[in-house]
């Protein structure tokens, strides 16, 4: 069954590590894949944009079905395998609201821990820094985590409920992202509690991004927050 998919996908990248998940979850495992290299531009490669003309991973194929961009792959392995492995959206309504709404929600983490944040850190000499913009894009993450710290709080161990979830897919990495860049769980306890469980998770080791096992990332660019 997997073997009529085939996944482009690069190492560290948030987008490409949350299909990464579901297929595992899914019990997918074996599919055939290519990582690809960021600091080659192997993603514009003709390979790629001739089935993802944005030039971008990741890229999916699944026999004659193209579909790309990450949350719509996960959203289509969940649809077709509703069944199989990890039960990642639920039947019952209220709940799969809850879910959907989280999994939407990781658009304002991407935006204030990534785009404004990470991002302005990685592409400004250090003799460039806007100290009082640094502290404005600082505080907008901590306010981001404080929410995500009483979802979890308040929830059964998991960002929705007791049970893993797309919203567990879509929300993970991005924890994971910033311990990597020096992020303190200590001050955030149940975010901490959730990583400590979460990264120990099969599909989660299965995917780690390979080359995090190279040497730990900046911790400067998190370690405020």
């Amino acid at each position: 069954m997997s073997s009529n998919m085939f996944l482009y996908w690069g190492s560290g990248s948030i987008p490409c590590w949350k299909p990464m998940l579901v297929l595992e979850e899914k019990g997918l495992s074996g599919y055939p894949n290519k990582r690809i290299s960021f600091g080659d531009q192997e993603h514009k490669s003709d390979e790629i944009t001739k089935l993802n003309p944005r030039g971008q991973v990741p890229t999916f194929k699944d026999g004659d079905v193209v579909v790309n961009e990450s949350n719509a792959i996960c959203f289509y392995l969940e649809n077709k395998f509703p069944d199989k492995g990890t039960k990642l959206l639920p039947d019952d309504k209220a709940e799969f609201g809850r879910i959907v709404q989280r999994c939407a929600e990781t658009a304002n983490v991407f935006n204030t821990a990534v785009v404004n944040l990470a991002q302005y850190r990685f592409k400004t000499p250090k003799d460039k820094l806007d100290e009082e913009l640094l502290k404005t894009k600082y505080e907008d993450f901590r306010e981001e985590l404080k929410l995500w710290e009483g979802y979890l709080a308040a929830s059964g161990g998991y960002v929705v409920g007791s049970n893993f979830t797309m919203a567990d897919v879509f929300f993970f990495p991005y924890v994971a992202f910033g311990v990597r860049l020096g992020l303190n769980l200590a001050k955030y306890p149940a975010i901490s509690a959730y990583y400590d469980k979460v990264k120990d998770r099969p599909s989660v080791k299965t995917t780690w991004p390979p080359h995090w096992a190279d040497g730990p990332g900046d911790s400067s660019i998190f370690g405020p927050v």
